[in-house]
């Protein structure tokens, strides 16, 4: 993606922005003009990425647990003490565990709730208010095909994302005609650390090896292959530009063909 100012003075907020997908997408808006604010739960993670993006533009973190709004609120408030009222939210952050349903206990149930969804609306909550007093806004929601479709053993993933899809749509709506736009992007298996720890998961469990583990993943892209973080990044990018405005409440599958 080329250098542009198409989002020059605006400030975007990336949660799970350490790694994999959330790093990609600072990038690409360090690249149209954004000032960054990255968040996770791993300093260490986020300082080294913001070494690593720093030469691109504006970036600065903050470490937060979207699961707890208080810890929210705190991350916002320094994020605006830096860069200013917060334009652009990118819901990245997440988790997955697999299991089946009759080993789905209620832990595990409310942990999947409470960083794939509650964590989105405590952000959603705190980043809101900036985009109605100015008028213009843009909700990004990184989601998974798991918001789409059902998937063997992550029922309580899957029921979260799901929840995410709808929060989604129902924003879309309530916003349409206050110059702020709620999307969601949905990647396919994509070559991140969650990935890398369902392989190892699928080892440990069948025996079989890390090539047959992904083989299994991979199988159900047509394009046979995992998708990359940063063509996920671009999709949520473009989604962020000005000339996305008709862009409102879809959710974009970015899985090689895998949802149709």
């Amino acid at each position: 993606m080329l250098h542009s100012q198409n989002l020059a003075g605006r400030h975007a907020f990336v949660t799970g922005g350490g790694r994999g997908i959330g790093a990609a997408v600072a990038r690409g808006l360090l690249m149209q003009g954004a000032r960054v604010t990255i968040s996770a739960r791993n300093a260490d993670a986020l300082a080294n990425t913001v070494s690593d993006l720093c030469r691109f533009g504006q970036i600065d973190y903050v470490v937060a647990d979207i699961a707890s709004s208080e810890s929210v609120g705190h991350a916002f408030s320094a994020a605006r003490s830096r860069f200013g009222p917060v334009d652009i939210l990118v819901n990245n952050a997440g988790q997955a565990r697999s299991a089946p349903f009759l080993k789905t206990d209620e832990a595990l149930w409310q942990d999947m709730l409470a960083v794939n969804l509650t964590g989105a609306f405590h952000c959603t909550h705190a980043a809101l208010p900036d985009m109605l007093a100015s008028g213009w806004g843009r909700i990004v929601n990184v989601v998974s095909t798991a918001g789409l479709t059902g998937y063997k053993y992550v029922s309580a993933y899957c029921a979260a994302k799901h929840g995410v899809i709808g929060l989604t749509r129902s924003l879309a709506m309530e916003l349409a005609t206050k110059g702020i736009t709620v999307n969601a992007v949905c990647p396919g298996y994509t070559e991140t650390e969650i990935v890398r720890e369902s392989i190892a998961n699928i080892v440990a469990k069948t025996g079989r090896s890390e090539a047959a583990a992904l083989a299994e993943l991979t199988a159900g892209n047509p394009q046979n292959r995992l998708v990359q973080p940063d063509e996920v990044a671009n999709a949520v990018t473009w989604l962020c530009l000005p000339g996305s405005d008709a862009m409102n409440g879809q959710a974009l599958a970015v899985a090689g063909g895998e949802i149709m």
